[in-house]
């Protein structure tokens, strides 16, 4: 399964760095890296909290891909 993320989009609304997003829930900024790249599956729970801090869901946030 390969996931689709709107993370940078999220991040350019809110006007953040992707540094100030992983203060905010509490990763590395390589963290956010990967997974902006694709190259990383977020927990629940970090999907749970980086979508908490753009107000909007998981699934919004998130597209899961069929390989």
């Amino acid at each position: 399964m390969h996931i689709k993320t709107r993370m940078k989009e999220y991040r350019a609304k809110f006007d953040l760095t992707q540094g100030e997003l992983a203060e905010l829930v509490h990763v590395r900024r390589e963290t956010i890296v990967y997974l902006e790249n694709g190259k990383y599956n977020p927990s629940l729970k970090l999907a749970m909290d980086i979508a908490h801090v753009f107000h909007t869901t998981v699934e919004d946030l998130f597209v899961f891909l069929e390989e």
